[in-house]
């Protein structure tokens, strides 16, 4: 593999890890905040929907994009509502915002479009379009650095650099706002944040609305960054993969980071090589094409055990009197 091949092959690891990333971020404030949430797949999956369908109509990226952050957060809210408000069992709540979106998306789709629950192709002005960053043509010719710099650093949508500059704000506000402390607080030891006087409620409530603004803009940016529209599942697992990030990362920022760049890495390597040979034994495309659900069973299986969820976490609160 030359130079060149490698930076192409970052390059997608890094707009794969997009999505992966916004919605391991997402899970990790509403988790961190007690309230597990295995419908990040639906909310992603509406959003991918609602921002293709408004991109197409209106011809504009943003007003999908909003769409898309709308039409998570209001299953997100739907989700508190269940499992915050009347205390209903959060991981049965998320199965049905999962199945309730893989329905929906398409039946509205194929009721709106009559494109067999697709929306219609995007345009340029319906797409998130690559940000040149200054000096990218300059440095090209420079060996190494200037490749790298107009490859891989340079040449991405606004959604690319917003998902990776939320890594360290989220750090931030995790671990150095009192906000972050009582969040964390919350998920840990909801009764004594009641104790202090500050309600349980809302910050759940704030963290699971949270969880789908960021839902929002990963299943915006398939629609209109990685592909050119929706269409039916387009969202392929990446809920649960952000999910089993989430876990290996055990629910801390940096580290979440880099296990999403792992998932967008071997998903790249499936996409560029269809098949490789080692000792002379061709590995089909259906295998590589496997890996990151494999990666996925194998850190679910083996780090489950050893990951320490938030202490309260799908734990509904009730007051005591």
């Amino acid at each position: 593999m030359d130079f060149l091949t490698l930076l192409q092959v970052l390059d997608s690891s890094v707009r794969l890890a997009v999505p992966l990333l916004l919605a391991c971020l997402a899970g990790l404030y509403s988790e961190r905040a007690g309230i597990f949430d295995i419908g990040l797949e639906g909310k992603m999956l509406a959003a991918a929907f609602a921002a293709g369908a408004f991109a197409a109509v209106s011809g504009s990226v943003w007003v999908g994009l909003l769409a898309g952050i709308g039409a998570s957060m209001i299953l997100s809210l739907l989700h508190g509502v269940a499992s915050i408000t009347f205390r209903g069992n959060q991981l049965i709540s998320g199965v049905a915002i999962n199945m309730l979106a893989a329905g929906m998306t398409v039946l509205i789709a194929q009721d709106w479009f009559q494109q067999g629950g697709r929306t219609p192709s995007l345009l340029t002005e319906g797409r998130l379009n690559p940000i040149n960053l200054p000096f990218a043509d300059m440095f090209e010719s420079i060996p190494l650095f200037g490749p790298t710099y107009s490859e891989l650093v340079s040449g991405h949508s606004l959604i690319v650099y917003v998902a990776f500059a939320f890594v360290p704000l989220t750090w931030w506000i995790l671990y150095r706002t009192r906000f972050g402390l009582r969040l964390r607080a919350v998920g840990e030891n909801p009764a004594s944040v009641d104790t202090a006087g500050v309600s349980v409620i809302r910050l759940r409530f704030t963290a699971v609305l949270i969880c789908g603004a960021l839902c929002g803009v990963a299943g915006a940016y398939l629609a209109t960054g990685l592909q050119a529209g929706f269409i039916k599942d387009m969202t392929a697992g990446r809920g649960f993969i952000a999910l089993a990030a989430l876990i290996f990362a055990k629910w801390r920022p940096w580290y979440a980071l880099w296990a999403c760049l792992l998932f967008g890495l071997l998903q790249a390597l499936a996409v560029r090589f269809q098949s490789i040979e080692l000792a002379g034994i061709v590995i089909p495309v259906q295998l590589m094409e496997a890996l990151p659900f494999i990666l996925t069973v194998v850190i679910l299986a083996g780090f489950v055990g050893r990951a320490i969820p938030p202490r309260a976490g799908g734990e509904p609160y009730v007051k005591e009197r």
